[in-house]
C-alpha cells in the first residue's frame, strides 16, 4: 500500500495537536475551586475527540504538487532535454556547413575563397618579406585587446539578457554567439590538423604544409576566424551601422595585428576571415527570431 501524502499527514497531525491543546486551554480556564477534590475521584474524566477528516472534501488539485514529484528531478529533466537539443542543433549545423560549399548557389563565393586564398598562397613569402620585425609587441597586444573587447561587449549583452525577462534580443545574441563560435572552432580544428602549415618563422620558412600535426598551426587564421564569427552574429543582430563598423572593426584590427606580428601568413587570414563571416551568417540566419531582427527577414548570406 502507498504511503499517504505528506500534506495529508501534517494536516492529520495539526488537527490533532490543536484539539489536545484546546482541551488543555478550556482546563486552566476553569477555577481552582471548581475543580473536584482528591476525595472525589469517581468524576468522569473529560474524554478527547479525534476529529473526523475527509479528504474528498477538498477541491480538486490540492495534491498535484505532491503527485507531480521532485520537483529537482524535473529540472534536471528540462537540463538534459536542452543538452541534447543544443547537441542535436549544433550537429545538424555541421551538416549543412559543410554541404554548403557543394550548393550550386554558394558556387561564386566558393570560387571567391578559392582564388583569393591561392593568390594569396602563392603571393605569401613575397609579403612577408616586406614586413618587419619592429613594433612586435604593439601588435600582440593591439589583437588581445581587439578580440577581448569584441568578446566582452558580446558577453555582457548575454549576461544582460539573462538577467531580465524582457530582453529577449541580448538574449538570442548571447545564444548564436556561442553556437556560432562552437560551431566554427568544429571546423577550424579538422582544417588545421589536415593544412598541418607552418607559421612565419617556422621551419625553412616558407609557410610549408603538412609539417604540423598538432591544431595550434598556421592555417586558417584562429583569431581572424573567431573574431569574424562574432562580429557577423552581433552585426546581423543589430544591424544599426555603428555597430557593423565597431564589430567589423575590432575583427579587422586583430586580423591585422596577428599578420603584422608574423603570427600568421596572408592567405591563414584572408581563409580564416571569409570562413568566420560564413559560419556567422549561416547560424543567425538558421536560428534567428524574425520579431527581434530586421536582418532575420532578410536571408542576405556572406560566404555561404
Amino acid at each position: 500500500m502507498s504511503k499517504p501524502p505528506a500534506v495529508v499527514c501534517r494536516f492529520l497531525m495539526v488537527l490533532i495537536a490543536g484539539a489536545a491543546l484546546g482541551q488543555c486551554a478550556l482546563a486552566q480556564a476553569v477555577p481552582v475551586q471548581s475543580l473536584p477534590s482528591l476525595q472525589g475521584p469517581q468524576e468522569d474524566v473529560p474524554a478527547f475527540t479525534v476529529a473526523r477528516f475527509d479528504v474528498s472534501s477538498l477541491p480538486a488539485g490540492t495534491f498535484d504538487a505532491d503527485a507531480s514529484g521532485d520537483p529537482g528531478t524535473i529540472r534536471s529533466s528540462d537540463h538534459h532535454g536542452a543538452v541534447r537539443n543544443a547537441i542535436r542543433r549544433t550537429l545538424e549545423d555541421q551538416k549543412e556547413l559543410y554541404r554548403a560549399p557543394f550548393k550550386e548557389s554558394n558556387f561564386k563565393w566558393d570560387a571567391l575563397e578559392l582564388v583569393g586564398t591561392g593568390s594569396l598562397i602563392a603571393a605569401d613569402r613575397h609579403i612577408e618579406k616586406h614586413i618587419g620585425n619592429a613594433h612586435y609587441q604593439f601588435y600582440q597586444d593591439a589583437s588581445n585587446i581587439g578580440i577581448g573587447g569584441l568578446s566582452a561587449a558580446l558577453a555582457g549583452v548575454w549576461i544582460y539578457g539573462l538577467k531580465t525577462e524582457n530582453h529577449r534580443h541580448a538574449r538570442e545574441t548571447g545564444f548564436l554567439t556561442i553556437e556560432a563560435l562552437i560551431d566554427s572552432f568544429m571546423i577550424y580544428t579538422p582544417m588545421q590538423l589536415i593544412a598541418a602549415r607552418q607559421r612565419p618563422g617556422e621551419g625553412n620558412g616558407n609557410g610549408d604544409f603538412w609539417k604540423h600535426h598538432a591544431i595550434n598551426t598556421s592555417f586558417p587564421g584562429g583569431h581572424a576566424m573567431f573574431t569574424y564569427t562574432m562580429a557577423t552574429v552581433l552585426s546581423h543582430e543589430y544591424s544599426q551601422k555603428w555597430v557593423q563598423a565597431l564589430a567589423y572593426t575590432a575583427a579587422s584590427v586583430v586580423t591585422v595585428s596577428r599578420f603584422m606580428a608574423r603570427d600568421h601568413w596572408s592567405s591563414d587570414m584572408f581563409i580564416g576571415a571569409a570562413l568566420g563571416i560564413g559560419i556567422g551568417s549561416h547560424v543567425f540566419h538558421a536560428h534567428c527570431d524574425p520579431e527581434l531582427s530586421d536582418s532575420c527577414k532578410h536571408h542576405t548570406r556572406f560566404i555561404f
